[in-house]
């Protein structure tokens, strides 16, 4: 139990206590861009349940929070079509640390910095449990998706198969 007093108290795990929402802590040994392959493989999970929490823009300068699975990318297109906007962009990772107050490779959709609208892919919602950021770079909190509705996310169908990595 002398380990627990070292997990982070973020402003993610703060409102998540403050919202009720129960969860579970699990630290693992941050990978420099290992992405949700890290997490997964740290945590022995499938890719496809690591929530990522993406910053976007729009062209009116809007910016928006985008959960994905893991192991999927961002139709930005049809992120578009669906928000309404001519055009989105994936934010400058100074815009999505000043906006949501968390480190790239630590941005959770819970206590930011400035409440952002959140898109959640529609499939998260119907998994059994996700890992998301807690807040920090190395926390991941294991949750029911169901604990995203405190965030009012719009349900979307945005994801796209990522490409398979080529061999080095």
């Amino acid at each position: 139990m002398a380990h627990r007093s070292r997990l982070p108290m973020t402003r993610a795990v703060r409102a998540l206590r403050e919202a009720g929402i129960p969860y579970d802590e699990h630290p693992y040994a941050y990978v420099e861009k290992g992405g949700t392959a890290a997490v997964a493989q740290g945590l022995g999970v499938e890719e496809h349940h690591v929530v990522k929490t993406l910053v976007f823009e729009d062209d009116q300068g809007t910016a928006l929070l985008v959960l994905m699975h893991g192991d999927r990318s961002v139709s930005t297109k049809e992120l578009a079509r669906v928000t309404g906007a001519k055009r989105i962009t994936p934010a400058a990772p100074e815009r999505a640390e000043r906006d949501t107050g968390y480190r790239v490779g630590g941005i959770s959709p819970f206590g930011t910095r400035i409440t952002l609208p959140v898109c959640v892919e529609e499939t998260i919602l119907r998994l059994p449990r996700i890992y998301i950021n807690g807040g920090h770079r190395g926390f991941i909190v294991g949750m029911d998706p169901s604990g995203l509705a405190v965030l009012h996310p719009t349900p979307v169908c945005v994801g796209l198969a990522a490409r398979p990595q080529s061999p080095a």
